[in-house]
């Protein structure tokens, strides 16, 4: 089963290509992604790795967490699920009730 890796830390040059090659030599990455800004288009300095199996994405852990890369020392552990936003309520109509 495939395993989801949080990368920080990197170099706001750091391209999805060279992330790959980098946690390609722990086993098949299955997704490389850098993560960017919508307004300026440039890196956050964060992204996400997906490794082929749980043993590939621990020896990738153990390999590369607080290695040097492309000049910054990154910081590597499982991903975290990103936090559901609830779409549903606050400050809306309220059904024509008054609260005053």
């Amino acid at each position: 089963m495939a395993k989801k890796l949080y990368v920080g830390n990197l170099s706001y040059n750091t391209t999805e290509d060279s992330l790959r090659n980098l946690f390609s030599g722990f086993g098949n990455v299955a997704s490389a992604k850098i993560i960017f800004d919508r307004e300026t288009g440039n890196s956050k300095g964060f992204g996400f790795i997906e490794m082929s199996s749980e043993d590939e994405a621990t020896a990738a852990i153990a390999g590369t967490n607080g290695r040097e890369f492309e000049g910054r020392q990154i910081r590597v552990n499982e991903a975290m699920d990103k936090p559901r936003r609830d779409r549903g309520g606050g400050g809306g109509y309220n059904g024509g009730q008054s609260n005053w």
